[in-house]
């Protein structure tokens, strides 16, 4: 007999026999279709200590000018332009080494989806999205959110999102409180999260 097949001899032992289950296990899920509120959005994401900009679309430029202007930021390719001001310069993601993501001032971004329930924005690594890395590395991150992309729960968000595709869910700014529980703010992430809401 093996070291192996003897614990597992006492862990069967320990436990007895198997339990056995009459027909299926009651999955009482809490199902999609809440009502949006977008005040419980921003209500949790500056609780998270982000900042939300509420603007018009045309005003996304000057949100990004207020928040980078004069700094270099790195923005997905498939970025709208006319979200990005003249006075930052701008350096596209072309599978940019991950030094010069890192020495970027920040990323500009647009999103898949938002629980507000949560506080939660999600990102797919669309096209307008882009590689994870580019949200991890720069100290501030900007995501630009439409309010048709805003869902009430996670079973809402789970129902728009392709599993198949690298998501990354964000809760505002990276933190941590392992050490001594003192909050320490972007030690796997930016430390400043903006995210301009815009109508749609």
């Amino acid at each position: 007999m093996t070291s192996r097949e003897l614990i597992l001899g006492r862990l069967r032992a320990a436990l007895g026999a198997t339990p056995t289950t009459s027909g299926d296990v009651p999955r009482g899920y809490r199902p999609a279709g809440g009502a949006v509120d977008l005040d419980v959005l921003v209500h949790r994401l500056t609780d998270y200590r982000a900042t939300v900009h509420r603007c018009a679309d045309g005003e996304v430029a000057q949100a990004v000018d207020t928040i980078l202007g004069g700094r270099r930021v790195v923005v997905p390719r498939g970025l709208h332009r006319h979200w990005l001001p003249d006075t930052v310069d701008v350096l596209t993601d072309d599978n940019l080494p991950r030094e010069q993501v890192a020495a970027a001032d920040g990323v500009v971004t647009a999103a898949a989806v938002a629980v507000a329930e949560t506080g939660t924005v999600i990102l797919d690594a669309a096209p307008d999205q882009g590689r994870r890395v580019i949200t991890l590395l720069p100290d501030v991150h900007i995501c630009v959110l439409r309010t048709d992309q805003v869902v009430a729960g996670v079973p809402d968000a789970l129902a728009r999102l392709n599993p198949h595709r690298p998501l990354t869910w964000i809760s505002g700014p990276s933190a941590t409180s392992d050490i001594e529980l003192n909050r320490v703010e972007g030690v796997h992430g930016p430390r400043h999260l903006h995210v301009v809401l815009v109508p749609r």
